[in-house]
């Protein structure tokens, strides 16, 4: 039961972000979602190392001086699985810039702006099912308060993308229940990709180490790719740099005090 509970709290933040579209009349300043980006591109770096890679490489240890390779492969292959992605699916990042090649395939502005919180998704996801999966494993070097701190931090930097996706629809003209419902929604391949990596680690126990550093692989990149241009955008971008160092400094307080 806790287990299925923490798959669902990173959905939760995205789903409470998407509910701002009943309190606020306005979109988010640009100084906020800097400070939010900040925030969230400190939570995930913090998360990928204590929370992913260094469980990574606990779980190998059995391999002595080689094992850094899962951890190291794994990595690897979550940024080149973003990169792919990232290259080849249209989407707009809320900075207004435009990637995934140069055509929008028919695609609105908020349609490409969901795919990239998707695409976010994507990695945090995996991440949570990896760790989740490492909890059933039972061998000790991932703890439920470790996988559930981790869960709550995706979710706190998950507010403000519920937020992000549906302000915007809301101020072109949505009802606030559609934008509510496509913000929530943009955060549905989460709990989905969770339970498939748990199914997966189970089913292939080796390949938790690799999962789990796939999932810091994919994270990582969307931080240094998204996250820390937008955080550092426009005056003020000393603003999204104490962002980032608060985030970071929040989850690794958390995810040592609760391990």
């Amino acid at each position: 039961m806790n287990i299925v509970i923490g798959v669902l709290i990173p959905f939760v933040g995205t789903t409470a972000g998407a509910a701002c579209v009943f309190f606020l009349k306005h979109t988010i300043s640009s100084g906020l979602q800097r400070i939010f980006t900040g925030f969230a591109a400190g939570v995930m770096v913090a998360a990928s190392v204590w929370s992913l890679l260094i469980p990574a490489i606990d779980l190998c240890q059995d391999m002595g001086r080689l094992g850094f390779v899962p951890a190291v492969a794994g990595f690897l292959a979550g940024m080149c699985f973003l990169l792919l992605i990232d290259r080849f699916v249209p989407h707009i990042y809320a900075g207004g810039e435009e990637t995934g090649g140069t055509k929008r395939n028919g695609f609105g502005r908020n349609a490409m702006l969901m795919f990239a919180v998707t695409i976010h998704n994507l990695p945090e996801g995996a991440a949570c099912g990896a760790i989740f999966a490492g909890v059933l494993k039972g061998d000790g070097a991932v703890t439920m308060a470790g996988a559930i701190t981790l869960a709550i931090g995706i979710a706190i930097q998950n507010f403000p993308e519920g937020a992000i996706i549906s302000m915007p629809l809301r101020s072109e003209g949505s009802s606030r229940a559609k934008s509510f419902l496509l913000g929530t929604l943009s955060g549905a391949v989460e709990p989905v990709g969770a339970v498939f990596a748990i199914l997966l680690a189970n089913i292939v126990t080796p390949i938790l180490p690799y999962m789990l550093a796939f999932a810091a692989g994919a994270m990582i990149y969307v931080v240094v790719e998204e996250l820390i241009p937008e955080a550092g955008e426009g005056e003020a971008s000393e603003v999204g740099t104490v962002a980032f160092a608060v985030g970071f400094a929040l989850m690794m307080m958390l995810d040592v005090a609760l391990s």
